[in-house]
């Protein structure tokens, strides 16, 4: 089931960096952090491990909700148009997820496998954040970003205290937050979501 999860992960975080829409957007993204909530609950033993599952079941659940909200606050009048194309996207993304796989010493990682993983989203989420003008897209590249790290310290061979691990993942999904409160801070202001507009902006 784990095998399959990550490879579920990897499948919505490839397929964000080439889609168009939002709402599509948005769906793969809570694909993902429900498929990296059905891990921890997968592999939970103890209590402790029990609580962090199910908090990560409650921040799939919670950015599913906001970034739905967002959506339907924030309909764009015209599309916002990557400044690369999805071909172009999706290769920077591959080539990137593999050159940082490739920097992992294999002979100090039993978990290589998870890592590899982790690292391919991160390479997802730095693509889709460099590349997309939308400022939903961005915070979505957060939140692979986010997944990625909540993986790897799933895949740890002990597991972090409990603090560290909901530290972690409720600071980045405050940031995450926080960044949609810009969002619709910004498509109030200028009527849309694309952050080329602020670049004329001066003090």
């Amino acid at each position: 089931m784990q095998g399959l999860s990550q490879w579920l992960m990897l499948v919505c975080g490839l397929s964000t960096v080439a889609v168009r829409r939002r709402s599509l957007a948005v769906g793969l993204a809570t694909c993902q952090a429900l498929a990296l909530a059905g891990i921890a609950i997968y592999e939970a033993n103890t209590i402790d491990e029990s609580v962090a599952a199910g908090a990560l079941v409650v921040r799939a659940i919670a950015l599913a909700g906001l970034l739905t909200v967002l959506v339907s606050r924030t309909r764009e009048t015209i599309p916002v148009r990557a400044s690369v194309p999805p071909s172009i996207r999706s290769g920077l993304a591959v080539g990137l997820a593999l050159i940082l796989i490739w920097l992992i010493p294999v002979a100090n990682h039993s978990n290589f496998d998870t890592l590899q993983v982790s690292f391919g989203l991160i390479a997802f989420g730095m693509v889709i954040i460099a590349t997309r003008r939308a400022t939903l897209f961005q915070i979505l590249g957060i939140i692979f970003i986010e997944n990625a790290i909540a993986l790897a310290a799933l895949g740890h061979s002990s597991y972090s205290s409990l603090v560290i691990e909901l530290g972690v993942t409720l600071d980045l999904a405050l940031i995450a937050m926080v960044a949609s409160v810009f969002h619709d801070r910004i498509f109030a202001e200028f009527g849309t979501g694309d952050v080329a507009m602020l670049s004329d902006l001066r003090d």
